[in-house]
């Protein structure tokens, strides 16, 4: 009991406020070094302004199972279940445009484009790059159509491990 009792008089002596500034700091390098900066949407860490972006004509085109056609006012339009763009798009746009020569080009992806997506990092203000280059390199890592490496176990391997643990 007189453990407890000196336990508590020590948590109650100790000072818990925290300076201000530090806090402030901590929380500033925070939003610099994301946990995960590949599930970003967008990167503003320098000057050069990165997005990533989808096409929603490679949509049409691979016949992906999450995109959805509507029609409303005579007008056709076209969008993304998973909400990966959250733009809808009308189809007779989309069609004239990809005759030309640039395409319909791409938009602003709301959330980590799905494996079969095509999709690409967009730079804005390339020439105010510095001279180290880009400061979020993880940023440009987009999804693959599958994981890079696979682990299997065999039964081998766990009476392996069962007789060296005994």
């Amino acid at each position: 009991m007189n453990e407890d009792v000196a336990l508590r008089g020590l948590a109650e002596a100790v000072d818990l406020t925290h300076n201000p500034n530090e806090m402030h700091e901590r929380a500033a390098a925070n939003e610099r070094l994301p946990l995960r900066p590949q599930d970003e949407m967008e990167c503003r860490r320098c000057a050069v302004y990165c997005d990533k972006v989808v096409h929603p004509s490679a949509c049409i085109e691979q016949a992906c199972p999450f995109v959805y056609v509507y029609e409303e006012r005579g007008r056709t339009y076209m969008g993304c279940m998973q909400k990966v763009f959250d733009v809808e798009i009308d189809l007779a746009v989309l069609a004239e445009s990809h005759a030309e020569r640039g395409g319909f080009g791409a938009v602003k992806a709301c959330r980590r484009p799905l494996p079969m997506c095509r999709a690409e990092v967009l730079r804005c203000y390339e020439s105010r790059e510095d001279n180290l280059g880009c400061v979020n390199p993880e940023f440009y890592e987009l999804p693959q159509g599958r994981p890079a490496f696979r682990v299997t176990v065999s039964a081998e391997s766990r009476q392996a491990d069962r007789s060296a643990d005994a």
